[in-house]
C-alpha cells in the first residue's frame, strides 16, 4: 500500500497583482494558481481545500471561533525496507557455514594424533611440587 506525507498550507487571503488579470476573481484565481504550481514543482499534490475552525484568543479572557481556509497537498514517500526483516537476514547470513571470515578471528584446531597434555606436564599449577 502506498503511503503518504502531506502538507497543508493556509490559502492566500489576499490576491496579488497579475498582468492580464482584469477581475479580482482573476487575480486571486492566479495567485492560488501560483501558489499550487510553486508546491507542485517540489513534487506535491493538490488534494483539496478544507475552511476548519480554530478558536482563538481575543482580549484577556474571551475567545472567538475564526475560520481559516487550507489547501492540503500530498506526496508519496518512499518506501522504507523493513528493518526487522532487515535485521534478521543480516543475522543468518552472518551465522551461515559459507560466511566468509570477517569479524571474528579463524578457529585453530589441534592435529587428530596429538593427546592433550594434563598435570604438571602441561604447565599448570601443580609444576612447582
Amino acid at each position: 500500500m502506498q503511503s503518504y506525507e502531506y502538507k497543508v498550507v493556509t490559502a492566500p487571503n489576499r490576491s496579488e497583482k497579475v498582468a492580464g488579470a482584469k477581475t479580482p476573481s482573476d487575480r486571486f484565481a492566479a495567485t492560488l494558481a501560483q501558489a499550487m504550481n510553486a508546491l507542485a514543482r517540489d513534487g506535491w499534490e493538490y488534494v483539496r481545500a478544507d475552511t476548519l475552525p480554530s478558536e482563538e484568543r481575543s482580549g484577556f479572557t474571551k475567545r472567538t471561533t475564526v475560520y481559516h481556509t487550507v489547501l492540503v497537498f500530498r506526496r508519496p514517500v518512499p518506501a522504507a525496507p523493513d528493518t526487522l526483516t532487515l535485521a534478521t537476514e543480516q543475522r543468518f547470513r552472518a551465522l551461515s557455514a559459507e560466511a566468509p571470515a570477517g569479524k571474528a578471528p579463524a578457529i585453530r584446531t589441534a592435529p587428530a594424533h596429538a593427546a592433550p597434555r594434563l598435570g604438571a606436564a602441561a604447565g599448570g599449577p601443580d609444576e612447582d611440587l
